[in-house]
């Protein structure tokens, strides 16, 4: 039950990211999608989207590899 909750968490964001992906994508073939007004706004949000999860799955590997003591020195933490 731990894996599959842990398996959800790290779900949510890559599909936050997908969906960033995509606004944005379509914001560059100027299809606007239904409840957004514009397409700079359509795309802010597909930024936004993608930033967040890329940066939550990212910071999730760092600590983890920082954890098993697989970084570099400039990356570990500092005591």
């Amino acid at each position: 039950m731990g894996r599959f909750i842990a398996f959800i968490i790290l779900a949510i964001p890559a599909i936050m990211a997908a969906t960033g992906i995509k606004l944005m994508r379509d914001t560059f073939f100027a299809k606007l999608a239904d409840p957004i007004p514009y397409l700079w706004l359509q795309f802010t949000i597909g930024i936004i989207l993608f930033l967040i999860g890329f940066g939550f799955f990212a910071g999730y590997l760092l600590n983890r590899d920082r954890k098993n003591g697989r970084v570099a020195t400039k990356y570990s933490k500092k005591k």
